[in-house]
């Protein structure tokens, strides 16, 4: 059985999940229930990054200790995958005893390509990451994501040696080796390891940071937390051990385009100095903005998954940030063109396709079916979208044949041959062909909407239509942050 391993990366655990981990989740979740649906063996990983500064930080505001802290932001990832129906096989957290052991392991085997060294630096606490002066400078001095000028840190730490592995890096990326997508995060990282990597600090002063994995044979030094964080894609799979040497390399890493750096050249430069090979695809996705702004805090302009979610249904917040957000760009949400996707393309496009038919099948054939003829409609173009990992354009293939289907009943008028005896083979034969249609429409939908793909192949696969209480996509009169009113019709 071919295997499949995909993950993505592993949320911070400094503050509750956002619009983007939502996303980022739902895109793994595509690739993992698709290969699945074609036979695939599949592990499908996600977790958790619960060391450093920062979760220190936020658990002593909250007065408890980080490992507390680092627990009730998990239950909220937890949470939030389970509404969204994710199906991950894994939950890696960093705190994980396996994971401890698996990165202190990898240290070890690291050695030759490790020492220590007096360093003087541009560090961003946001980010937790040092910067090259010339990084800094192309940013005004600045981080770009947090806008915070960098700190110049002096300390005594452990080094990689990243500088060793800039041509084999390169050489992995330019032919693809290792790919990124889309194409233009692959010119970006090209043209910084055309410039010359650095060696990195990979260590801090336990004496700073004490939350953390502990330097192998050096307690005056805890590993900086993006190098041991990286270790999750491993150590998740049981580092060394059978499964490893099953699934290991990653077929898909999914991550969000702040993180590229670590994940297209520090993560690389690690699995070669272990002799591993590099994982297949990097999928590098945007940022989610609301009404076109930047969503911060300080603005006021915050949108939480379950926000939408409570209002609308994981469905509908699985369609539209996978169709309506560009899978290999940024994307924009708003309530507006939200509820207008929902209310057009899942209420009346599909929703309603969905009911009449039924409906018609009910009066006009008392239920019955009837013969159906076999799925007619070719998905190449649908596999090369879910291949290419262009999620959006999938969907709008799949809506292209619910708009035909929609179409064709207007064309046929059923209802109006209902009127003559002598058309109703010819109307069972119409609305087989939609039956049998929708049916295979429920199979595609499968990946990115599996709650609506399972209701419809409830309601048509037996031959006879299934009673089914209620709407697919209830529409809605109106919404607001706070009531989230809908109604059916």
């Amino acid at each position: 059985m071919p295997k499949f391993y995909v993950t993505t990366s592993i949320p911070y655990v400094n503050a509750a999940p956002h619009l983007g981990h939502a996303l980022e989740f739902l895109q793994a979740d595509v690739l993992a229930r698709y290969h699945r649906a074609v036979g695939d063996e599949v592990i499908f990983a996600t977790g958790s990054d619960e060391h450093g500064s920062k979760v220190m930080e936020k658990a002593a505001e909250n007065s408890v200790t980080p490992k507390q802290y680092a627990d009730s932001i998990v239950a909220l990832f937890k949470d939030l995958q389970k509404v969204l129906h994710i199906s991950n096989d894994r939950f890696v957290r960093t705190t994980d005893e396996a994971h401890e052991k698996a990165a202190q392991k990898i240290w070890t085997q690291l050695a030759e390509y490790i020492y220590k060294h007096k360093y003087s630096g541009l560090y961003c606490s946001g980010c937790e990451a040092f910067v090259t002066k010339s990084e800094a400078d192309a940013n005004g001095g600045k981080c770009p994501h947090h806008n915070k000028p960098y700190q110049q840190i002096e300390e005594e730490n452990y080094f990689f040696k990243l500088s060793s592995f800039t041509d084999n890096i390169k050489k992995a990326i330019e032919s693809d080796e290792y790919k990124i997508v889309p194409v233009s995060r692959k010119n970006e990282i090209i043209s910084l390891l055309n410039s010359g990597l650095e060696d990195i600090s990979i260590s801090r002063p336990k004496s700073k940071i004490p939350w953390g994995v502990a330097v192998p044979d050096d307690p005056d030094q805890t590993m900086y937390v993006w190098f041991e964080a990286l270790i999750n894609y491993v150590s998740v799979l049981g580092y060394e051990s059978e499964e490893f040497k099953k699934f290991w390399p990653a077929d898909v890493h999914i991550i969000g385009k702040d993180i590229i750096r670590f994940h297209a050249v520090i993560w690389p430069a690690m699995l070669l100095a272990l002799k591993l090979p590099l994982p297949k695809k990097l999928l590098v996705h945007g940022f989610v903005t609301l009404d076109n702004q930047k969503m911060s805090k300080s603005l006021g302009n915050v949108v939480s998954p379950s926000d939408v979610i409570s209002a609308y249904g994981s469905d509908a917040f699985r369609y539209y940030f996978l169709r309506h957000i560009p899978t290999l760009d940024d994307g924009d949400f708003s309530w507006e063109k939200f509820e207008t996707a929902y209310n057009n393309e899942l209420g009346n496009d599909l929703g309603n396709l969905v009911q009449r038919t039924a409906h018609m099948i009910n009066q006009y054939q008392n239920g019955v079916i009837g013969d159906m003829p076999g799925p007619e409609h070719d998905i190449g173009p649908y596999e090369e979208a879910i291949n290419n990992m262009q999620f959006d354009k999938a969907l709008e293939y799949i809506w292209n044949l619910i708009r035909g289907l929609n179409q064709y009943l207007e064309e046929e008028k059923p209802w109006k041959a209902a009127k003559k005896q002598s058309e109703s083979t010819h109307i069972q034969q119409v609305l087989a062909y939609v039956v049998s249609s929708l049916l295979q429409v429920a199979g595609l939908l499968n990946p990115f909407l599996p709650q609506t793909s399972a209701t419809i192949i409830t309601i048509f696969k037996d031959g006879i239509v299934k009673k089914y209480d209620g709407v697919l996509f209830p529409k809605i009169v109106k919404h607001t942050k706070d009531s989230g009113q809908k109604s059916a019709v």
